[in-house]
């Protein structure tokens, strides 16, 4: 079955108001709008129009047994659509969230709590890959020599020496894991500010991006200490189509841009600045890996002509990509979902079964469908199961 599926985009303070609107060929609402989720997330589960006009987290028990399809989906696929940057956070691991689910369980805390960190028992590794011509993110924690030059380069003022020498430890992962947690759980906003105000007068060199995006980022969140956090990590900018993976424990956020977005179905997010949401210090020191390294691009392996797949290697999701101009074929995984985000694509099963995808429109494609093709007049993404 190829059934069309449908959700509408979620007003979170950080969307775009025009993105996601430009992208469906449509007049802006006027409202921000974030995300658009593709899925079976009790949160926004997307509605199915097979007739019954039930969401898809009530539509897949009903036919599990009779379809032969899962009652739960292990992804969840999003259009995102950032016109301010994210909170800076960090997704537990799969351990990680079962024992932190069960301990504030115990704890009598509230699933919809404020305060609450684990609203599930899952992890939340996720892949973005970009749709806009740019798409700006903060993805790990850079080299620390060249953080260190970065912060050299700041001058003399107190809160800035005091960073450089939590900064000068021997082992790279505890001179950051020293940092932050010095920045988010001890230095008051007047040392923020003396880091902002260095940062701001510094003469840009190589680090010209990184210290325009703290003078951006002061704009919008004033004294916050996500600011300078934001000057240890990787700043990256993927070209249209290209991805990055972000696995347990590395810390990121995104900035800007267009991207389609997909995860484990989780909504577990531990913060550390940019939000006026609940923020949880030692928790989050808890879960980062402070290890410096390289910004997680993500490369996609050929699938045939016309076809790749973003693959991370888990067995959550895979997210597959069937380019315009080439007709293409890809095989399925499990239950897929077909997100058409260019020209007008035609996508047909092996059953015969058809749907046309416009951008922004979707598809829910069961496994007897394996393989999809595309006609190649509009480009697809297809999130399934991974390996």
């Amino acid at each position: 079955m190829l059934i069309p599926i449908s959700n509408t985009p979620r007003d979170y303070a950080w969307g775009s108001p025009t993105l996601i609107a430009d992208l469906e060929g449509r007049e802006p609402t006027g409202a921000p709008e974030a995300e658009v989720w593709f899925g079976d997330h009790p949160g926004s589960p997307a509605r199915v129009h097979d007739g019954s006009e039930r969401t898809l987290d009530a539509w897949l028990p009903a036919v599990s047994a009779e379809q032969g399809v899962p009652a739960k989906l292990p992804y969840l696929l999003k259009l995102l659509a950032a016109g301010a940057p994210l909170s800076i956070q960090v997704h537990p691991s799969k351990e990680q969230a079962v024992d932190g689910y069960a301990r504030e369980e115990s704890a009598g805390v509230p699933r919809d709590a404020g305060e609450r960190n684990y609203k599930d028992d899952n992890h939340k590794p996720e892949v973005i890959v970009a749709l806009s011509e740019t798409f700006t993110a903060l993805a790990g924690l850079r080299d620390i020599e060249r953080t260190r030059a970065l912060v050299a380069g700041l001058g003399d003022a107190p809160a800035v020496r005091t960073l450089r020498t939590h900064l000068s430890a021997d082992d790279p992962a505890d001179a950051l894991r020293a940092s932050i947690g010095w920045l988010l759980g001890e230095a008051d906003a007047a040392a923020i500010g003396e880091i902002v105000d260095a940062a701001a007068s510094a003469d840009p060199g190589e680090f010209a991006a990184e210290l325009a995006l703290t003078r951006s980022l002061h704009t919008a969140y004033p004294a916050d200490p996500g600011i300078v956090v934001a000057l240890l990590m990787n700043l990256v900018e993927l070209r249209r189509g290209e991805a990055i993976f972000v696995p347990a424990g590395v810390l990121h956020a995104y900035v800007a841009g267009l991207g389609v977005e997909i995860m484990a179905a989780s909504d577990n997010v531990l913060r550390g600045g940019l939000t006026p949401k609940h923020i949880d210090v030692d928790e989050l020191l808890a879960l980062v890996d402070f290890r410096p390294a390289e910004p997680p691009f993500l490369r996609p392996t050929a699938a045939g002509e016309g076809a790749e797949v973003f693959a991370p290697g888990i067995a959550d999701f895979s997210l597959g990509h069937l380019a315009a101009q080439a007709s293409g074929s890809l095989d399925l995984r499990g239950v897929a979902i077909a997100l058409g985000v260019a020209g007008e694509a035609t996508i047909t099963g092996a059953s015969g079964a058809c749907v046309t995808l416009r951008p922004g429109e979707a598809a829910l494609v069961t496994p007897e469908e394996s393989p999809l093709s595309s006609d190649g007049r509009g480009e697809v993404f297809v999130a399934m199961p991974g390996d």
